[in-house]
């Protein structure tokens, strides 16, 4: 004997099919690895306001300098070298953030860590371990990289690119 439903009761029927399936759907793809994943991106206001504020906060010290912030896949960003730095900071800085990308640690923090390996680390193209580069995080993901270059001295370098992390970590804070 065949059941014939109501016309009322097909679309009932029709979903709740579909819900089932989806069910069993979601069970099979929580077992299988992403075929993409969700990245955080740098945006170039924010970056460019890292790039500026690091500047800002060597030039208030005295120093000329070059900040350039890298997204996470050592991609330019954003780049800023202030009146009377050398133009061989901005290549200085690009490096040192490159160097923060390759590791996942701060420069300084890479340079301590390797210090068996630093000299030859800094014949790689586009890598230079020395102080003044720093992690740009939001979130617990590492967004990219700022390095900063001209002042006498990475540690300096390094002062200034973290005053302006600390000055813009509200917006960095909303993006997770």
């Amino acid at each position: 004997m065949k059941t014939v439903l109501p016309d009322s009761l097909k679309p009932l029927l029709v979903c709740a099919s579909l819900f089932l399936a989806g069910g069993a759907n979601a069970e099979e793809t929580a077992e299988k690895p992403a075929d993409a994943i969700a990245v955080k991106q740098i945006s170039m206001e924010l970056a460019l306001d890292i790039a500026r504020e690091s500047v800002l906060a060597c030039r208030e010290k005295g120093y000329s300098v070059a900040a350039v912030i890298v997204d996470r896949s050592a991609n330019v960003q954003a780049l800023l070298r202030d009146t009377l730095a050398a133009r061989f900071t901005t290549q200085i800085a690009e490096e040192k953030a490159n160097a923060v990308i390759l590791s996942g640690v701060n420069s300084s923090e890479f340079r301590a860590n390797r210090a068996d390996i630093k000299d030859e680390m800094n014949q790689v193209d586009g890598i230079m371990v020395l102080d003044g580069g720093l992690k740009i995080e939001a979130g617990g993901s590492l967004l990219g990289a700022v390095g900063v270059s001209g002042a006498p001295g990475g540690d300096k370098d390094a002062e200034c690119a973290q005053a302006a992390l600390d000055k813009l970590a509200e917006r960095l804070e909303f993006m997770e």
